[in-house]
């Protein structure tokens, strides 16, 4: 039978020429012979349209045909989603219920096989279902400085990013990247090139297709302000917290001082300081020039008085005859 299926296959000189003998020792060619019980299996998978939404259902139908009758089973790999098939002679269903979005783009296949060969009939499961954002983490620098994130969604995901509840207009400097994708996930970062202090902040990603949205927070520090030391407040080092002697609060005070904004006096008191140090460094620069001329004066008013004398003892000296 082999030989027959391969002439019908693949037809050339070669197997055009295959004779067989009957009982009446007659060549009947091999593409005329009529084998009982030999037909190959065939499988004819009726499919729906197999684009779903995430937790709906869905009933597949397939028929079998061959000689002998061959047997039937559903081929569903590694299908999460619950299922049941029923099978009656030639024909098969497999219901699948609440499916999930982890088998969206898996393969479902009716198979036929019986003494003869096999044969299957294929169709590739696609659920759509709305974004989550499964993975937000702080800015990691490499080439770039890069916030890195995962984002589930069928159909793919619009990404929206906010910086400090604004929406943040990108660039070819501060732009999104997906470097990653896997069917439906989508693994990449939000790329900033050189960011400064001015870039600190609270980063937000929106993820929405027709089916819903999703959204994370992240807080990033890239650099601390000039002239601040970043080790003050690892959380917000951009801030600077003074204590004005506040006292604990009572037990009886429940009022919660933790969201309190910190003063903005503490520029200006800083300002204030510095102009301080200032004056006191230029007033003492003064005094001391005015010292040193003083003392030169006084200096050569000495030396202008003992000349004067010096001149008037050498004048009296009589001289010989």
């Amino acid at each position: 039978m082999w030989i027959k299926t391969l002439q019908e296959a693949k037809s050339s000189p070669d197997t055009e020429d295959l004779y067989c003998l009957n009982e009446s020792s007659k060549n009947i060619p091999l593409a005329n012979l009529q084998i009982p019980n030999c037909g190959l299996p065939s499988a004819n998978l009726a499919a729906p349209n197999l684009t779903v939404e995430e937790g709906k259902s869905i009933t597949l139908s397939c028929s079998v045909a061959g000689d002998p009758v061959p047997n039937m089973y559903w081929d569903v790999g590694n299908l999460v989603s619950k299922h049941m098939n029923e099978t009656s002679h030639t024909q098969g269903s497999l219901r699948i219920t609440n499916i999930s979005s982890d088998d969206s783009g898996k393969q479902i296949s009716c198979v036929a096989e019986n003494l003869v060969g096999e044969d299957q009939d294929s169709v590739n499961l696609t659920v759509h279902f709305a974004p989550t954002i499964t993975f937000l983490e702080s800015p990691t620098s490499d080439h770039h400085w890069c916030i890195p994130f995962t984002v589930k969604g069928n159909p793919k995901p619009a990404l929206q990013w906010f910086y400090n509840g604004a929406i943040l207009n990108e660039s070819k400097y501060i732009c999104t990247k997906i470097h990653v994708t896997n069917h439906t996930e989508y693994h990449g970062c939000l790329q900033l090139d050189n960011p400064t202090h001015m870039n600190n902040g609270d980063y937000t990603l929106i993820a929405k297709n027709e089916y819903g949205k999703d959204e994370k927070q992240i807080s990033a520090h890239f650099m601390g302000w000039p002239g601040i030391d970043d080790g003050a407040n690892p959380n917000y080092p951009d801030v600077i917290y003074e204590d004005y002697g506040t006292a604990a609060n009572d037990v009886g005070d429940t009022t919660n001082r933790s969201n309190e904004i910190p003063s903005t006096d503490v520029t200006d008191k800083t300002g204030r300081e510095h102009l301080s140090v200032y004056a006191v460094v230029v007033i003492a620069s003064v005094v001391g020039f005015c010292l040193l001329v003083m003392l030169f004066l006084l200096k050569l008013a000495r030396h202008s008085k003992f000349g004067m004398k010096g001149f008037v003892l050498f004048h009296k000296i009589p001289l010989d005859g």
